[in-house]
């Protein structure tokens, strides 16, 4: 494999992260780990948070399916587990198609999600949840780093602490990107597409992973002539972090289908949802990027040549 399977997190970047966080550099080492940062930081609830996450309860209480969520959830988790072994297998193969390496992860998730879609959650969130701003997405990094049964969710499944500051970075280090995905409802009159067809904000982001990830199977097996172990480890991490930022959705949908705050506060459930979609949305853009759009300089060199 190459060398660019993991994602590149610096020392400086670190640091950057912690005055993001408001931390006090003193406080923490020259290279903070999510650990220090956790016990560095000094914030409360924000109380928009707890109350914009007992609305979503209030709305979706008696929608969700608990069981068939619980049951796709601990199937897709199994999967993430095993998620290195589609890295190791490369480009999938196959004779006259492809095989499904990256579709049979994503298939509990893609179930989950067409639930959620049939009883209406993500019109509810997107009526509840804020549109992405720096004051929001920095309520949510603070929520998100003492979210014990997220981030412990996430460890359990294989992603370490390296890659969880990654995935943290995701959300905090990207304003701007973020702002750019609008609710559906606030797209001004006049654009060039009909906003009927628009779906919610956070099941773009959601649908959007799941479809490129669903893609990804035919479109390295018909490009394999250009393909390079560089690129199948950019493939490979940027499909990573969005099955992390499925799973931390799929959680917060869990949890407001429990009902019980002892699965997830109400802060948590709206921290959950929005750095779950923002990893999708950064990571998703990324994949594009570094694996769908296949430049002459970065392609594997023709042998005719």
């Amino acid at each position: 494999m190459g060398e660019t399977q993991k994602p590149k997190v610096t020392a400086r970047e670190r640091r950057e992260l912690a005055a993001r966080l408001g931390v006090d550099e003193s406080r923490t080492e020259e290279s903070p780990t999510l650990s220090d940062l956790k016990r560095a930081i000094e914030t409360e609830t924000d109380p928009e948070f707890v109350s914009i996450g007992e609305a979503i309860r209030g709305d979706l209480t008696g929608k969700l399916d608990a069981e068939l969520i619980e049951r796709n959830l601990d199937a897709f988790e199994e999967r993430i587990e095993r998620f290195d072994e589609v890295r190791e297998a490369g480009i999938p193969g196959g004779e006259t198609e492809a095989e499904e390496l990256y579709r049979e992860v994503i298939a509990p998730a893609f179930a989950v999600y067409d639930h959620l879609e049939a009883v209406g959650f993500f019109e509810s969130i997107e009526e509840n949840l804020p549109a992405f701003t720096e004051e929001h997405i920095d309520s949510t990094a603070h929520e998100l780093l003492q979210a014990d049964p997220l981030t412990d969710a996430l460890t359990a499944v294989g992603f370490d602490e390296h890659e969880q500051t990654a995935l943290m970075m995701n959300v905090v280090n990207n304003d701007t990107r973020l702002s750019r995905w609008t609710p559906t409802s606030e797209i001004p009159d006049g654009v060039e597409f009909n906003v009927d067809y628009v779906p919610p904000l956070h099941m773009r982001a959601m649908g959007g992973s799941l479809l490129w990830m669903k893609a990804l199977d035919d479109h390295l097996w018909k490009k394999k002539v250009l393909i390079t172990e560089e690129i199948l480890d950019d493939a490979h991490w940027r499909s990573k972090a969005m099955l992390a930022g499925l799973d931390v959705m799929i959680r917060a949908a869990r949890a407001v289908a429990v009902g019980d705050e002892d699965e997830l506060t109400d802060a948590q459930v709206t921290a959950g949802l929005i750095a779950g979609s923002a990893v999708c949305i950064v990571n998703q853009e990324e994949l594009m990027k570094e694996a769908f759009w296949i430049t002459e300089e970065k392609r594997k060199p023709s042998e005719a040549r």
